[in-house]
Order: structure tokens, then C-alpha cells, then sequence
């Protein structure tokens, strides 16, 4: 197998205008899906491509952070570089200057995300593999190798996580068939947050007519009572067989929060996402204790590892929307995965890829970590800018065979 090196490291603002309506919520208004790309030029005919989720505006901003952080990586062999990843995205996230910038959040950490992520669409494309099989095929000392997790010492330290990726592997064979089966999605682009009633209802209908089991609502309104009525038709249209989850976006503060969840507990919701401020820990803890049995679904918006160890640590949470386009990348999303594990916790992640990596994700975590299979967000509106976008038949995600991590876009070069 030929040398795969790392010849050059560049940037790219790519921002694709959305349809009226698509991706509002209660607090983003006016939202343009984005990518700060990543693409690693090589000495062979392969490219690696990584990607960072943005809403348009500050996108040149990740960029630039891209372009700052890039030189550990440049002349690198991927096979030699990945060997030791884990302690390289350490380096690059804790630059003696840039780190002052977040440390390990906003601009920065999103250009981590974006350098990590191409790396492990080289990598894979370098062995000629999907990103899903890459994984399972590494052994626990090799993905350790991948992982940073300093800061987690107190809850899961490298041996521990080492043996429960040893103790898991027995249980890989049964798990297997998700490949086969394919991994459940849910719908989000029902319930954009300005969409009338009528474009509600041909939604919620068109999606379990598709076959979606579960769909998703933004609520966050000024007025409890139109998130109620809203909530409350997606119900009588679908019944009670399907998930409904309900996201407020961080609208409302914690006393909103607990109101709103009060009321909106008659509708049954799956869960409740990001019902207030994301660094508010002990408020989310506060929230899960007094809607109980409601549950919390929180991740879009926490940045590291080292918050989601203190969301589980809180028992702030229910379910973990870790997004590898948002952490560090692949690498701290695998972190993540760890530690939900350790806490038995299910990981549903948020998908500012459209759902292109976390497919591969998903399947590690199931077959891997033996983590339960839940199902995995789907949103369609940046399906037509990939190259191999998602294959989501029947309300399920086939699992992708192209080499890579499915995160090549059309003309972006």
C-alpha cells in the first residue's frame, strides 16, 4: 500500500441558502447551513475532507482557525500521524496562544473539529474502507491511541476505557446485524418552528408515511400555549405509536422550562432537547429532577468532553446529542461515547452533517460499544450537496459502503 502523505492543508467557507422556513427554531432565525471544510491534499490521487457545522455568518472565522492550527499536520503519513492522534489533538487544541480563545469551545475547537475529522476521511479512504468499518476493525490499544482524555481521569481513566472495549468484543458477532438492518433515523424537518399548521400536519404525515417512527418539534415560543397546541396536533395527527421530541433551543430560562415541560407533559414527549442555557449544569439538574419522568436530551451545544462529563456526573441528561462536527471531531465524539457508556447513557447524536458521519458513528458506538440502538436525527436539506449523501429508506439509515466518511461535497475543491 502506498504512502498516503500530507502535502498541504486548506480551508473553505461553503454556505448553502435553505428553502423559507427550513432549520428555524425558536432562537435561530435566520439560519444559513455552513461548513468550515477542511481538505488535506495528498501525494496520491486522495483527499481528505473534514467538516465543522456552522449557520453562515463567522463561518470565515473558522476558516482562518483551520489555517492557524493546520502545520502539525502538514508532511505527515496519515498511517503514522493516526498512531498517535490522540495526543496530537491535544497539541493542536491546547496551542500555547490559540488556546486562550477558548479553551477547548467556540472558534477554535470547531477548526479542531474540522482538521480531526479530515483526517479520519483520509485515513479511511488511504485503507480503501467506510469510516464504520475502519473502527471496527482497529483494536482497543489503536482507537485509545486516537483519544484525549485528560480532564476525565476521575470518572473513566485509559484502562478502563481499554477494558471495556475488551469486554465488549464478545458481544460484536450479535451485534453485527445492525449492518444488515440498517440504523434507525428520526424525521427533524417536520416542525421547523415557523411552519404554519398546515405545513405541520402534511409534514408529521408525510414522515410516517416514509416510514419515520419518531419526528421532531421546535417549540421555544413566548406563549406556552402555541407550543402546547402545536404539540398536541402532531400528536392527533400521528398517535401515540410514534416518538414525538420536542426542542426548545435553549429558549426559555429555567423557570420557563419548568413550566413549559409541565404542560407539555400531556402530549408525551420522547424528550425534552436543550430546554435552557447549555453551561447551565445545575439547572438542567434541577429541570430533570422536578419533570421526572420526562427526559433531557442535551449535546448540539456543549462543547468538550469535559461538560458532558459533568452533565452525566449531575445526572443532567438522558440522552447524549455528542456531534462530531461541533466537539473536536470524530476523536472526542468517540471520548464521549466512552464516558456515556460508563454512565449508561444513550448516545443520539445531533447531526450538523446532515447525519454523512454520525452514520458511520452510530454504527461504531452500537457495535463496539454496545451501545443501545436509539435512532439518529435525519435532516434532508443539504442531501442534494453531497457526493454520496445518506441512503435513508423506510425511516432508516443503510449502512454506507464507499470508502471514506461521506463527507465530500459537490464542487468543493
Amino acid at each position: 500500500m502506498r504512502s498516503t502523505v500530507i502535502t498541504a492543508v486548506h480551508a473553505r467557507d461553503v454556505r448553502f441558502p435553505l428553502k423559507p422556513g427550513e432549520g428555524v427554531d425558536a432562537i435561530h432565525t435566520n439560519p444559513q447551513y455552513a461548513y468550515a471544510v477542511t481538505l488535506l491534499a495528498t501525494n496520491t490521487s486522495l483527499r481528505g475532507t473534514g467538516l465543522a457545522f456552522t449557520l453562515g455568518a463567522g463561518t470565515e472565522l473558522v476558516c482562518d482557525a483551520i489555517r492557524m492550527l493546520a502545520q502539525p499536520l502538514e508532511g505527515r503519513e496519515i498511517e503514522e500521524l493516526m498512531a498517535d492522534f490522540g495526543r496530537l489533538t491535544r497539541q493542536i487544541a491546547d496551542h500555547p496562544q490559540m488556546r486562550w480563545l477558548g479553551p477547548h469551545k467556540g472558534v477554535v475547537h470547531l477548526a479542531l473539529a474540522s482538521l480531526t475529522n479530515a483526517c479520519f476521511d483520509l485515513w479511511a479512504k488511504a485503507r480503501g474502507v467506510p469510516l464504520w468499518k475502519l473502527l471496527l476493525d482497529l483494536t482497543p490499544e489503536a482507537i485509545m491511541a486516537l483519544l484525549d482524555l485528560s480532564y476525565l481521569e476521575d470518572v473513566l481513566t485509559p484502562s478502563e476505557a481499554i477494558n471495556m472495549l475488551y469486554r465488549e468484543m464478545t458481544h460484536r458477532n450479535e451485534r453485527a446485524a445492525i449492518l444488515t438492518q440498517g440504523y434507525p433515523g428520526y424525521d427533524t424537518s417536520v416542525g421547523w418552528f415557523h411552519y404554519d399548521d398546515r405545513q405541520l400536519i402534511e409534514n408529521a404525515r408525510r414522515a410516517a408515511d416514509a416510514g419515520f417512527s419518531a419526528m421532531k418539534l421546535k417549540v421555544g415560543s413566548p406563549d406556552p400555549a402555541h407550543d402546547i397546541r402545536r404539540a398536541l396536533l402532531v400528536r392527533e395527527t400521528v398517535g401515540r405509536d410514534v416518538r414525538i421530541m420536542l426542542d426548545a433551543n435553549q429558549q426559555w430560562t429555567l423557570p420557563m422550562a419548568l413550566h413549559a415541560c409541565q404542560e407539555l407533559a400531556s402530549m408525551q414527549p420522547y424528550w425534552i432537547e436543550e430546554p435552557t442555557h447549555p453551561d447551565d449544569v445545575i439547572g438542567h439538574q434541577t429541570l430533570a429532577r422536578s419533570i421526572a419522568p420526562l427526559r433531557l436530551a442535551v449535546g448540539e451545544h456543549l462543547p468538550n468532553r469535559v461538560v458532558f462529563k459533568n452533565y452525566m456526573q449531575a445526572n443532567a441528561a438522558h440522552f447524549i446529542q455528542a456531534d462530531c462536527t461541533r466537539v473536536g471531531g470524530v476523536s472526542e465524539f468517540i471520548t464521549v461515547s466512552l464516558l456515556a457508556r460508563r454512565f449508561n447513557l444513550p448516545v443520539a447524536p445531533h447531526v450538523g452533517d446532515m447525519g454523512q458521519i454520525h452514520q458511520h458513528l452510530t454504527l461504531f458506538n452500537r457495535i463496539a460499544l454496545g451501545h443501545e440502538t436509539v435512532f439518529l436525527e435525519y435532516i434532508p436539506h443539504l442531501r442534494d450537496r453531497f457526493r454520496y449523501p445518506a441512503q435513508v429508506e423506510d425511516g432508516v439509515y443503510r449502512t454506507p459502503q464507499e470508502p471514506g466518511s461521506s463527507a465530500d461535497l459537490i464542487d468543493c475543491t
